[in-house]
């Protein structure tokens, strides 16, 4: 009799520690999503699973959106507030693009590279469901095509009041600075910049590295700019934006994706560890930047080396 106390006290004890230690129960990585007024979490997850894009296959596009629907809400959160003249660069699949022009006052530029073969312009036919009246639409979407570590971007200095670039900085293969300088150009003193990016310190990471797993992108059939480059924290995002003159407004990390720190090592044996940086451990970093003063003139050496002496700082 004592056994089976033992045995069944040992089953309960399994419960509530798995129960208990899930990574959402130790570490705050789930803000509340910054839901459009009036609609339920629900029907903005099916409006933008309702979205399909023409040559793209459906059941791609449905996983993709259902895999990512929080990191577009949180993005969509960053800019609901704001009016003007938005560049969203690399807008392809039109999720994020969808919500700022249901949600927003943005008048949309829409920016995007698929490779050297494609002409300047391309015209892309979204269709969806209407939000309220579920009703099948379509739009099309008129983006300027240039690749924003080779090309000047074909727009006036100070033409924007808003740019987005979502996704983008962990793909960068040459120089991020450079890339950023001309963001700034483009920008309106006192525009607005959104990042987002993969958070290299998330928790899932910190897990992986001390089950002595790979952290690092396998290499991809897209090529070099299919894979994620070089992955950032906040500390680092903190740094080289205001190295390139922008005052950070707002920065948090969130979860978007199913979280498998679990897999590699107890979130819980973590704790004591990490909490101190329980605000650092989302598996995404979203940034709210303002351009406010000069960048500085050289590149930062925390994030570049083997050049001359004269060219870091």
């Amino acid at each position: 009799m004592n056994l089976l106390i033992r045995s069944i006290e040992t089953i309960k004890y399994k419960i509530k520690s798995e129960c208990n230690g899930t990574p959402t129960r130790i570490f705050p990585l789930t803000p509340e999503l910054p839901l459009p007024k009036g609609v339920s979490e629900n029907e903005l997850r099916d409006y933008l699973k309702s979205v399909l894009v023409a040559d793209a296959p459906p059941q791609e596009m449905a996983n993709y959106c259902e895999q990512d629907f929080r990191r577009f809400v949180y993005t969509y959160g960053l800019v609901r507030d704001l009016s003007g003249k938005c560049l969203e660069l690399g807008a392809n699949p039109y999720f994020t693009t969808l919500l700022l022009k249901e949600f927003t006052q943005l008048e949309l530029i829409l920016a995007n590279y698929f490779g050297s073969h494609v002409t300047d312009h391309i015209v892309q036919k979204v269709n969806y469901k209407d939000l309220h009246t579920g009703k099948n639409c379509s739009v099309e979407f008129d983006s300027f095509h240039f690749n924003i570590e080779g090309d000047q971007f074909p727009f006036k200095d100070g033409e924007f009041d808003v740019v987005l670039f979502c996704e983008i900085i962990e793909h960068l293969v040459i120089d991020p600075v450079a890339v950023i300088q001309e963001i700034k150009r483009v920008l309106k003193p006192n525009g607005v910049l959104i990042l987002t990016t993969p958070n290299v310190s998330r928790l899932e990471n910190v897990s992986k590295m001390i089950a002595g797993a790979n952290i690092y992108d396998p290499y991809s059939g897209y090529g070099y700019y299919g894979r994620h480059n070089r992955e950032y924290n906040k500390h680092e995002l903190h740094l080289l934006l205001n190295y390139m003159g922008f005052t950070i407004e707002s920065i948090f990390t969130a979860d978007v994706h199913e979280n498998h720190a679990n897999h590699y090592c107890s979130s819980a044996q973590l704790e004591s560890l990490l909490k101190h940086r329980e605000l650092d451990l989302g598996q995404y970093i979203f940034v709210r930047a303002i351009n406010q003063q000069k960048a500085r003139t050289k590149k930062p050496a925390f994030l570049y080396r083997s050049y001359p002496d004269d060219q870091l700082e």
